[in-house]
């Protein structure tokens, strides 16, 4: 008698969550892995006082410290994965699916892209749209920078605040290192049908948000701090281990 459920456990799947610029409620942009990658490798970085190459300005300040035993920052935690993107599926109902028989996995592809690229800034974009009306000389742009007679700064580019979800137990912001692709199967538009991604992911410190995050930073840094949590938990899970372990070595 079928009972009206399957055996087969649910799935779940990884995912690059970003969020748009600063809103009272940031609207994430989810990119669902499509296949899982059968293989995440992971590394942690210690601290070393003798050293700061490839280190952040927060560990340079740092690099004062003496001591081999110094460990002023969370260690620096990195990811390296690939994604299989394959659009066969979605032609197989291809009424459903326009973008894949138009553009293949161009469109997934270009979200995984768009991770690697500063975020767009509202208010800069707006300026950058002023002076290109006004003009491209320089008197031109320095006008459209002005509010009220007075220039302002435009922001410094950032690189986008990105969530890398790996289950319930891994949920940390992280900025693309890397990225390269290896396309094929194209379509007659030269679209790929099928694709390798190769990412690289470094873990980001709360501590790279300053002192006076904004939403979005707060949600990202919460996620770290409930992933670490999370460890802990799992830490002291495995003191049950190391009992049974040292009873194993009694002699009675």
């Amino acid at each position: 008698m079928a009972t009206g459920y399957s055996r087969t456990p649910k799935l779940l799947k990884g995912a690059l969550v970003q969020f748009s610029a600063p809103m009272i409620v940031p609207i994430p942009n989810i990119i669902i892995f499509q296949y899982n990658p059968e293989l995440v490798s992971r590394t942690l970085a210690a601290y070393d006082p003798q050293s700061t190459t490839g280190q952040t300005e927060d560990w340079k300040k740092a690099a004062v410290a003496t001591s081999v035993r110094a460990q002023p920052f969370d260690p620096v935690e990195t990811f390296t994965l690939s994604l299989q993107l394959d659009a066969s599926d979605a032609l197989e109902v291809p009424e459903f699916h326009p973008v894949a028989v138009l553009a293949g996995v161009a469109d997934r592809l270009a979200a995984l892209e768009l991770l690697m690229y500063p975020s767009e800034d509202a208010a800069a974009s707006l300026l950058a749209s002023v002076s290109i009306s006004l003009g491209s000389g320089g008197a031109s742009a320095d006008a459209a920078a002005s509010v009220g007679g007075k220039k302002e700064d435009i922001p410094a580019a950032k690189s986008p605040v990105v969530l890398f979800v790996w289950g319930p137990g891994r949920i940390v912001p992280v900025r693309i290192t890397s990225f390269s692709v290896e396309e094929q199967l194209n379509n007659p538009m030269l679209y790929p049908l099928r694709a390798k991604v190769n990412l690289g992911l470094q873990v980001v410190n709360p501590t790279a948000f300053g002192t006076n995050p904004d939403t979005t930073e707060k949600i990202v840094i919460a996620c770290y701090k409930f992933t670490r949590t999370q460890k802990k938990v799992l830490a002291l899970a495995n003191l049950a281990n190391s009992v049974e372990s040292i009873l194993g070595m009694l002699p009675f």
